[in-house]
This record gives structure tokens, sequence and C-alpha cells, in this order.
């Protein structure tokens, strides 16, 4: 495998920033590794980090690299900062960079499928939210997404939230109803022809397993083909890098 740290310019949010980028490459001789490249443009996991994190935090605190490379899988870890993957009330546009600009410049800079069979996002924590409302939103964009801890309700959060965050992130008004609001956005994409399958999981001891469970039972009611597992485990990195191993297993990659 590769691993590419790339800084480059963004148009949407007017200042330079960072990816972190796994390719795949093909090897034989390479000692505890087994690496696969097809030779034909990537399978890409978008991979979204959680709130006190960035772009390399997924590199630094699992095995992602390692997980990866057996499949022939790309994977792109952007840095949104505390955003929330949204256009901020009183802050950048973070959404737009997300889901318009980020898939335009990688694949401009790497050889990326833009094929919807294979692209994938997940996430974990803020990223579980920011996976999951990247594919409802836009559902044309991805065959499947997952969850790992994720920050479902935001409108809850919002309620109990100390400090001016979520104010900054969305503003005044109610989030309910809106597409920053997961259980509306499972409703909408229910009726759509073309929608991602969903992955979810938490652990049970986990500060949200109660909005996680509120979720599933959401899920549970809609013709979305859902995956769910809960199971022993609180909001660390121990939990999400087993899990990350379950969320590639779950993909419909198309193994090398």
């Amino acid at each position: 495998m590769a691993l590419i740290k790339c800084d480059f310019f963004s148009e949407s949010l007017q200042l330079s920033t960072s990816m972190t980028v796994i390719l795949p490459q093909q090897t034989n001789l390479q000692i505890g590794m087994k690496n696969n490249a097809s030779g034909e443009k990537h399978q890409t996991l978008y991979l979204l980090h959680g709130l006190s994190d960035d772009h390399t935090i997924w590199t630094r605190r699992t095995s992602i690299e390692r997980y990866a490379a057996p499949l022939g899988l790309a994977v792109v870890m952007p840095q949104v900062d505390r955003s929330f993957y949204t256009n901020m009330a009183y802050g950048n546009k973070y959404w737009t960079f997300l889901t318009e600009e980020l898939p335009s410049v990688a694949r401009s800079f790497f050889p990326l499928s833009s094929k919807r069979e294979d692209n994938f996002v997940a996430g974990l924590s803020m990223g579980g939210y920011g996976a999951f409302k990247w594919a409802l939103n836009k559902p044309d964009d991805f065959i499947a997404a997952a969850s790992l801890s994720g920050a479902m309700d935001v409108e809850t959060l919002k309620d109990r939230a100390e400090g001016d965050l979520f104010r900054l992130i969305f503003g005044d008004e109610s989030i309910l109803g809106t597409e920053h609001d997961l259980f509306s956005l499972i409703n909408k994409v229910e009726n759509r022809q073309v929608k991602p399958s969903l992955y979810q999981c938490c652990g049970t001891e986990d500060f949200l397993f109660e909005d996680n469970k509120r979720f599933k039972q959401a899920c549970e009611q809609t013709a979305i083909d859902y995956t769910y597992e809960f199971s022993q485990g609180v909001h660390e990195w121990g939990y999400w890098d087993r899990k990350i191993q379950d969320v590639l297993e779950w993909l419909p990659i198309r193994r090398q």
C-alpha cells in the first residue's frame, strides 16, 4: 500500500487543507503484508473522523492500512475540523467541501473509481453521523455506508450540549426534519429507487448507545437494507479498531 498525506487548496473552504489517502499497491516481497491492486480504478472508502480528531487519526489509532491492503481498497480520509460535516451557520462550508469538492479533487489526483458500486463511506462518532448524512442525502453516491458509535441524534445532542458548538454549526433553528436529521432522512430515502445499505454498530456502554438504539428502531420500520451489531464496548479506539474490520467484511467489496 501507499500512504499519502496530500496537502491541497480547497475552493469551497477558501483555504489549504489536507487528506490522508491509502492507495493499493501490488507487491509480492513485502514481509508480513498481503497487498493487492487490480490495475483498474480503485474501489474507494471515504473514512471520516470524529469530533476531536483529524485526517490522520484512523492511521494513527487503527491498522486500517493493513486491513485494506489485501482488499485492493483505496481509503480517503479528509479533514473537516469540528463541523459535523455541515455547512456551518457560523463557519465554513464543510458539507460542500465533503460531498462536492473532495471526491472530484481526490479523483483528479488519484485513480479512484466514480462508479456508485465502487464507493463506500464510513466513520466514527461525529464521522458516523457524517457517513450516514452523506449517503442518505446523496444515495446515488454510495452503495453502502457504515456508522461506528455514531452521533445519530444531533437534535438531542444539541439540547444536551454546553457551550456554543452546536449553535455555531447548525444555528438557532431546530434540526428536526431537515437535511441534518438522520431520522427524517431514512424516511425520505426509503421511497427512492436507489438507496444505500446501512451498517450500524455501537458499544452497549457507550454514552451514545441510547441514541443508536433509537435509530436502530427507526431503521427497522423502513425498507432500507439495514444491518446492526450492538456489543460490549465504550467510546474508544480498541472498539473501533475491531469494528472497522467488521465493516470491511460487510462492505460489498470486489475481492481481488
